[in-house]
């Protein structure tokens, strides 16, 4: 597992102090849920192109697409 570190203002870390929060693991999810959100921006970008854009797509693209969406990948 990789290591980020993250920088907060002093007052900051006080406050997260005061709170049975496991910080690590809040932004692991955060990460992973913005990463998710990104990946279905993107997905529904390139539906749009190709639906839109009258590019052929090769036999099962839609179908793949949703399957990865759905499995989270």
């Amino acid at each position: 597992m990789a290591v980020i570190s993250v920088r907060v203002p002093d007052e900051l870390k006080e406050k997260m102090k005061k709170y049975d929060i496991n910080w690590s693991e809040e932004i692991r999810r955060f990460i992973t849920a913005r990463i998710r959100e990104e990946e279905k921006k993107k997905t529904i970008k390139l539906m749009h192109e190709l639906l839109v854009g009258g590019t052929q797509a090769e036999e099962g693209t839609a179908k793949r697409y949703v399957r990865e969406d759905r499995d989270g990948n």
